[in-house]
């Protein structure tokens, strides 16, 4: 069982994918496009390459917990993932996810212009690491 965590964006969107046991984060990448369905084929072709189980998708939820306009955009793209890979979608709350990844690149010496390359990348990792620990306390 291996699943993807994604941090939709409008032009990069990160992907992460656990190892075969669900509980560590073996792969990530960044996917660089515009149009949704151009993401969902990059992403239709991760899943075929990792035999990806079950799809994560960040859920951008407003600081105060309220959806926003962003939320309801990840909602869309969740259903659209839906119909095309035909796997089982969760929608994971992502607040500050990005901002940690920057705060943990910058930490780790890299210039803005280098955490651009990857921040989507280790965010989606970030929310892949909190799903799996979620998991594993639910049994």
């Amino acid at each position: 069982m291996k699943i993807m965590a994604i941090d939709y964006g409008d032009a990069h969107t990160g992907v992460a994918i656990s190892d075969r046991t669900g509980t560590l984060c073996g792969f990530s990448t960044v996917v660089n496009a515009y149009r949704p369905e151009a993401v969902i084929d990059a992403l239709q072709k991760l899943i075929a390459e990792h035999e990806v189980t079950e799809l994560v998708l960040g859920h951008p939820l407003n600081m105060d917990g309220t959806r926003g306009v962003r939320a309801e955009k990840a909602e869309g793209f969740a259903q659209q993932l839906r119909e095309a890979t035909g796997l089982p979608v969760t929608l994971w709350d992502e607040r500050r996810t990005t901002i940690d990844a920057h705060n943990i690149l910058a930490s780790n010496g890299k210039r803005a212009k280098e955490r651009k390359k990857t921040v989507d990348a280790v965010a989606a990792s970030l929310m892949l690491e909190g799903y799996l620990t979620f998991r594993k306390r639910q049994g």
